[in-house]
């Protein structure tokens, strides 16, 4: 496979209808491509697009009533692109509407190939040899999406403004704001997946990311309905981090230890799996270990680590290709070449988020900057977390 360019920067501002027009223009080869992707899969699951738009609808009023601006913006991207709204939602709600396409079609949930799986990282400040948050992710997923992301920098007159490494089309993946508040997210599976109609996870963390308060940010994850599980980590620059185990219905949390947050596609919370069956190690046992070997590799350094000690640590080749850094390889299910598609490192504090792609071939990063406003606390809170 040859090796993808840098994800173009997409910058976009206005109306939510005029940001969605530009970001659909800018975008629109890379928007297409990944509407043919999943397209492909769609048609080897003999989904019909008729079945997506069926199931498009069943979610407007969910959405609508979350944010109606996101409807705007997603209409303005299928604008700007030439698209089909539907297929834009599409990208959206991806992980959602594919599973419950295949229910409709066969009444029950049987995934096709790999799930997103990803290993997600976060550094506290007393953890750090800065003293700065360090908040990182490798994203696994298909290896063909390498070709579709890019970086979406959103300037916004009503909020912090926003940088985000996304899928192109989409509103949100892993990014952080101007005011200091970071995201990332990784697959989780239980038993009560897809039994509703919730807010689509691309949509709650771009909600996460427009907030000015880390505390509003916090309840968008922790309040909102999904459809499926999910693992969300939300921190602040300031030092703060929380990972978020989400049900559906129930969220859980994870907080730092030894200043580290690991996660990587398995409940961990002692609460959680005495109440949920954790149903995505069937599909991923390599999470099984890819968190204890993130947190092997940077314990050692606990006090002195740096973005290139993160950077080393989700390099890990062991085990490969089942292995933190995965090359890519066929899925379990041998329906398509699955991948470690980016690593994504970023520094709120500073405004840096370094990005490679397809980094088990290729360990050049490409640094992406936003402009910052953090207000530092007047007097610095020694607090469990920070001190840990």
């Amino acid at each position: 496979m040859s090796l993808p360019v840098n994800p173009p920067l997409v910058e976009i501002q206005g109306s939510p209808r005029n940001r969605g027009r530009q970001y659909g223009e800018q975008a629109a080869q890379r928007i297409k491509l990944g509407i043919e992707h999943y397209s492909t899969q769609l048609d080897k699951n003999k989904v019909s697009w008729q079945d997506i738009r069926d199931i498009t609808g069943k979610f407007e009023p969910t959405i609508a009533a979350f944010d109606a601006n996101y409807i705007e913006e997603m209409q303005g991207i299928a604008e700007g692109a030439g698209v089909e709204y539907a297929a834009v939602l599409l990208l959206n709600a991806r992980t959602e509407l594919l599973k419950l396409a295949q229910r409709r079609q066969r009444g029950e949930s049987m995934p096709d190939e790999d799930p997103d799986g990803c290993t997600g990282v976060v550094v506290m400040p007393k953890a750090s040899a800065s003293g700065r948050l360090i908040h990182a992710q490798n994203w696994d997923w298909k290896a063909e999406c390498a070709e579709t992301a890019v970086i979406l920098k959103v300037r916004r007159e009503d909020g912090p403004d926003i940088i985000t490494f996304t899928e192109a089309g989409v509103l949100a993946r892993f990014g952080f704001n101007s005011v200091g508040i970071s995201i990332t997210g990784n697959y989780l599976e239980c038993e009560r997946d897809y039994r509703q109609f919730g807010v689509p996870l691309a949509l709650i963390r771009r909600k996460v990311l427009e907030q000015k308060l880390l505390a509003v940010a916090m309840k968008e994850v922790y309040a909102t309905i999904k459809s499926a599980s999910n693992n969300i980590i939300v921190a602040h620059a300031n030092g703060v981090a929380i990972d978020f185990e989400c049900a559906p219905d129930e969220t859980f949390q994870v907080h730092p230890d030894n200043g580290l947050i690991v996660h990587a596609n398995h409940f961990q919370s002692p609460v959680a799996l005495t109440k949920l069956l954790d149903k995505g190690i069937a599909n991923m046992p390599d999470s099984l270990y890819r968190d204890i070997r993130i947190r092997d590799l940077l314990e050692p350094h606990v006090g002195s680590i740096t973005p290139n000690v993160v950077k080393e640590a989700l390099f890990d080749d062991f085990e490969t290709p089942f292995s933190v850094c995965r090359p890519p390889r066929p899925s379990l299910a041998g329906n398509n070449q699955s991948a470690t598609v980016a690593m994504i490192i970023m520094e709120p504090e500073l405004g840096t988020m370094d990005v490679a792609m397809l980094p088990a071939l290729n360990k050049e990063f490409t640094r992406y900057t936003l402009d910052m406003e953090i207000i530092k606390p007047n007097v610095p809170c020694e607090s469990k977390q920070a001190g840990e």
